[in-house]
């Protein structure tokens, strides 16, 4: 009976000289899906690639390719079958890009390593796909980290393998080519139905891009599932023992500490409009207070990230004389007043923009409003 799933692990237990760092690992995909692992630095990621690979020998367990054994499997037949781009940095000599790419081809070529017409294609449509043409004739060891890792990437893909196994793909590129690399990796899982696994450290993009998610913690996998399942409200600081700052699981919103202290100032923003200028009193080391704001407003992840007091409401709640007062209070007791929405626009925005207002006002009569 055919495997529903293309890859899988069954009790995968990885270590370095027998001893067990990560035990009982069961993790599986189906063709067409991408797999990420995510967890602290020295959690083990690599280790479990490493070993998905057969670069480490598993200490126990089985991995499972196409419904196979890997044990059972030969080098040449998993060569064809699978493809690695790891972070060690490749230092072939006297190789130009072209050359570096070629050598995906080896698992089809004959004993001498010769090239035929068709392996040329290949090569060449997989330096278009990963946008390197213009590098072929460049020596690979002169060329950037970043177009290195595109590099690998095209003799991975040069390969035509089903499953790809990446170690941390865009540690050494910028945000184009991070978000590149990554569209890359997608349209061939969904064109190609290739099965992807790899490593990230860019939480954003693996909740983004992931059809599962797989979170290394301590000596096991501490949860594994879809990013809907994993990214839940307080998990990632917990996975990653964070003790300073926050992160908001929902918006993806990563965050220095808030100052502490009473706030000096209060912000009354919305629509996004104010998280920038929380972040720049954040940098300048001044305690602020925001509000009031909607709790689905943009604003909101920031505000109750870094303000030393959030004035809030459930989305799309009146807001009541309470909170109202709370705001007045607020105004009597900061040196400054900070509005990041037009005064003109006030009247254009229901309820929400006649209480602004009536607070603008309020803070004006005491001389509190800073113009930015």
């Amino acid at each position: 009976m055919r495997d529903e799933y293309y890859f899988r692990t069954e009790g995968l237990t990885v270590g370095y000289d027998g001893v067990p760092l990560i035990k009982e690992i069961e993790i599986s995909i189906r063709r067409g899906e991408i797999l990420t692992l995510i967890g602290p630095n020295g959690a083990g990621k690599t280790t479990i690639l490493k070993s998905i690979i057969r670069q480490l020998s598993p200490i126990g367990g089985m991995v499972y390719l196409d419904g196979r054994s890997m044990q059972e499997m030969s080098g040449k037949e998993i060569a064809t079958r699978m493809s690695v781009v790891l972070t060690e940095r490749t230092k072939p000599e006297l190789m130009s890009c072209e050359d570096v790419v070629s050598t995906g081809r080896y698992p089809y070529t004959g004993t001498f390593g010769l090239l035929s017409k068709k392996d040329r294609e290949i090569v060449r449509e997989s330096m278009e796909l990963v946008h390197i043409t213009e590098l072929a004739d460049r020596d690979f060891t002169r060329i950037s980290d970043g177009q290195k890792q595109r590099v690998m990437l095209a003799r991975a893909i040069c390969q035509e393998p089903d499953l790809i196994v990446l170690d941390e793909p865009t540690s050494f590129l910028d945000i184009k080519y991070k978000l590149e690399f990554l569209a890359i990796i997608q349209k061939l899982s969904r064109t190609r139905n290739l099965s992807v696994i790899m490593s990230l450290h860019e939480l954003d993009l693996a909740g983004r891009i992931s059809d599962k998610i797989v979170c290394v913690r301590g000596d096991k996998v501490d949860r594994y599932g879809t990013p809907e399942e994993i990214f839940t409200e307080g998990y990632i600081p917990e996975l990653y023992e964070m003790t300073v700052g926050s992160y908001d699981e929902l918006s993806g919103n990563l965050e220095l500490a808030r100052v502490m202290g009473e706030a000096k100032v209060l912000v009354l923003s919305g629509n996004g409009t104010g998280t920038g200028l929380f972040r720049r009193l954040q940098r300048e080391g001044i305690p602020f207070a925001a509000g009031i704001l909607w709790e689905n407003d943009l604003d909101y992840p920031s505000a109750r990230a870094l303000a030393s007091e959030v004035i809030s409401v459930r989305a799309f709640a009146s807001i009541s004389m309470a909170e109202k007062r709370r705001a007045m209070e607020l105004i009597d007791q900061c040196t400054g007043v900070l509005c990041t929405l037009p005064q003109e626009k006030f009247g254009q925005m229901g309820e929400y923009g006649r209480i602004l207002e009536e607070l603008w006002v309020y803070a004006d009569r005491q001389g509190k409003i800073v113009q930015r």
